[in-house]
């Protein structure tokens, strides 16, 4: 079959996926067309239509049976946690008839019927939708009604606005949306494991410490994987981790948040403690020790309100007077540039200060609050062997050694 990277992978549908996940789990076309209830020349035609839009041979046919290649084992797995994740949004919608229930809507949906009600969600109008799908909004609207009848349940309701998703359907939807890229992220492992085409892996850069990890380990990342399209995201944390679960970023680093919820999981990989930072050659810096009554006679620029960096400025003046805060931002180029010209002070991780040449740590003999810096990624997430690399990169050049060098005390 052709060395080539693959097609658009929206023609196949879950009705093939479903008779590929039999076969390849009963190692038999015979068996697996008896639990579907299809004629084996059925399975076998829907099976080889497979392979060819994919361009790749997922079974060994044998006499004793049909076994999965190594390309099909990939796929498979992903398949079944494809399959899994769309039940689990139906479990979360409660559907009627609980888990049996569920598997059987399931076993109904079809891949246009999941991708219309993404698709709404995402671009919040059917005629926008309609329009990213390359459909009419009338074949849209009739998508809309099929998986409502499925679901036995209404997703939909009438506004001033037009028809919307409720709050139930848009959290279904974009679980249903997450079980989707598992065939992506399928196809992306067979091409790394062909060494062909482009893989992308889209990361998530959290402000105060995820830009400046990306920098230290990205060129190297480069070098090891000449083919992959890096795409990097830069929000606030809230906004990055509903991203996250959205599926709309692989992966976040920076510093690790203190709730993340369950469905998220935090790997920490050093402690890199708040210091007070002000430019090279500041008047305090040049004292033997500070205290917090000196602080107060310089501007700060402080974090938006509810970062960790707003909650530790909060509570370094706990109880006491507070300096003048005229500037909260969370945009670390803007900080260095106000902090260069100025002799405004701010906090800082260790980490970055550690990669700030116009800076420097304010010697104050104070015990401030220590955050870790980290790699986000959801709970039940499966990584690629392109995203575990990137993650095993960050790992080893991340450590508290590392974030700790005694060079970011030199005046």
């Amino acid at each position: 079959m052709p060395e080539a990277p693959f097609p658009c992978l929206d023609a196949i549908s879950f009705r093939q996926l479903r008779l590929f996940e039999s076969v390849g789990r009963l190692n038999s076309v015979r068996r697996g067309s008896e639990e579907c209830n299809l004629s084996q020349p059925a399975v076998t035609q829907a099976l080889a239509k497979l392979e060819q839009m994919i361009g790749i041979e997922l079974f060994e046919r044998r006499t004793s049976g049909s076994y999965l290649t190594p390309p099909g084992v990939i796929l498979h797995r992903r398949v079944i946690r494809m399959f899994r994740q769309l039940v689990d949004a139906l479990l979360d919608l409660d559907v009627t008839g609980g888990q049996v229930g569920a598997e059987a809507v399931v076993h109904r949906l079809t891949r246009s019927q999941v991708r219309s009600l993404v698709a709404i969600i995402e671009h919040g109008t059917f005629a926008a939708a309609s329009r990213s799908l390359h459909i009419t909004e009338a074949s849209l609207q009739r998508a809309a009604r099929d998986l409502e009848a499925n679901l036995r349940k209404s997703i939909f309701y009438r506004s001033a606005e037009g028809v919307m998703v409720t709050p139930a359907g848009i959290a279904c939807g974009r679980r249903m949306g997450l079980a989707l890229q598992e065939i992506t992220w399928a196809m992306d492992e067979i091409d790394l494991a062909r060494d062909i085409g482009e893989s992308r892996i889209v990361i998530g850069a959290l402000p105060f410490g995820g830009s400046v990890l990306l920098a230290t380990v990205l060129d190297e990342f480069l070098a090891m994987q000449s083919k992959v399209d890096v795409r990097i995201a830069n929000e606030n944390a809230s906004e990055m981790m509903q991203h996250l679960r959205e599926g709309k970023v692989d992966i976040v680093v920076g510093l690790t948040q203190e709730t993340v919820g369950d469905d998220l999981v935090s790997q920490t990989l050093a402690e890199t403690p708040y210091e007070v930072v002000g430019r090279r050659g500041h008047p305090l810096a040049q004292r033997g020790a500070v205290s917090r009554t000196d602080l107060i006679d310089f501007d700060w620029v402080v974090g938006t309100h509810g970062s960790n960096r707003r909650k530790c400025f909060d509570g370094l003046f706990a109880g006491n007077a507070k300096p003048r805060t005229p500037i909260a931002t969370s945009a670390l180029p803007l900080i260095r540039h106000l902090l260069a010209g100025s002799d405004r002070l701010t906090l800082m991780t260790s980490y970055e200060l550690q990669h700030e040449s116009m800076l420097m740590r304010v010697p104050i003999d104070v015990d401030l609050p220590c955050p870790t810096i980290g790699i986000t990624t959801r709970a039940d997430w499966l990584p690629t062997a392109l995203h575990r690399d990137f993650i095993n990169l960050v790992k080893s050049r991340v450590t508290t050694r590392s974030i700790m060098s005694p060079t970011r005390y030199a005046s």
